[in-house]
């Protein structure tokens, strides 16, 4: 196992404190996932890996089915939120990121044998009639989405090209969230209302987070998530639900730490930290 400073902290010190805090609001962890497959990334901290194998998806996956986990869409995740009720205790959001062939391969079958279902985020200029790469790796095909819709998966979109949007300018920002839910919705025949912010969120920017609501409202968006770690809660805003990054080097004890919030930490010392950065 990688050796990891956040594990260690989110383990042996804030988890143990979490009692002594008491009974929290209401909040649901929403997993976020990219690729099952068994590339190892070993360039990469694992932090930044984007790759769960196989294995360590049905382990994560069984930890729910047995811990009395119930998978929500993210409307319904959205409505228990702001019912603000106790309700919402063993929920959980199950979400994909690119929108990989590998979901249909290998992340599917795990869901179907556990009853789980999941939300897909589409980069739609690589989801084609024939297979498609991003970043190296297969994307699914309209007709597996098509298929994998008929099972109940959901699908949200992810924009066109998953460019940087803090680095474009209005127009090509509204091309990005725009063209991808129509081209969605044409091949799928489903409307599309979640959304999917690619890279990290800069939460910190209310000029640029101002215009990225305003046009995700006007082109029909009512639900969406970004890298911001942490669990939605009954104050988190609609659009911009938090996540938690999960991927191989995620052992159970550190996932079920992350599902009780204790990884929370994460998301406020990295909102600090751009505090400070834009200030100086």
């Amino acid at each position: 196992m990688d050796f990891r400073v956040d594990r260690l902290a989110t383990l042996y010190l804030v988890s143990p404190l979490m009692p002594l805090a008491g009974v929290g609001r209401p909040s649901i962890p929403i997993l976020m996932y990219h690729s099952i497959s068994d590339e190892a990334e070993p360039e990469m901290h694992p932090y930044f890996r984007t790759s769960t194998s196989p294995s360590a998806l049905a382990a994560q996956l069984e930890h729910l089915h047995k811990s009395g986990y119930q998978t929500r869409s993210l409307p319904q995740a959205v409505a228990q939120l702001k019912l603000d009720s106790g309700n919402s205790a063993k929920s959980v959001v199950i979400t994909f990121d690119d929108g990989y062939s590998d979901f249909r391969e290998k992340a599917f079958p795990l869901l179907n044998q556990f009853g789980f279902g999941a939300t897909v985020f589409l980069p739609t200029a690589y989801i084609g009639d024939g297979p498609l790469k991003f970043k190296g790796r297969n994307c699914l095909t309209w007709s597996e989405v098509r298929e994998l819709q008929r099972y109940g998966i959901s699908f949200g979109s992810h924009t066109v090209t998953h460019p940087q949007l803090s680095r474009l300018n209005k127009n090509a920002l509204e091309t990005e969230i725009v063209d991808s839910k129509n081209i969605i919705e044409e091949k799928t025949g489903c409307g599309v209302d979640s959304f999917a912010y690619p890279y990290a969120f800069p939460q910190t920017n209310r000029e640029f987070k101002g215009m990225l609501r305003e046009s995700l409202s006007s082109a029909g968006y009512v639900n969406g998530v970004c890298t911001m770690v942490g669990k939605a809660g009954s104050r988190s805003e609609s659009l911009f639900l938090e996540r938690l990054p999960v991927n191989s080097c995620d052992d159970l004890a550190f996932f079920q730490a992350k599902l009780a919030g204790a990884y929370d930490w994460i998301g406020s010392l990295q909102s600090a930290s751009k505090a400070l950065h834009a200030w100086f």
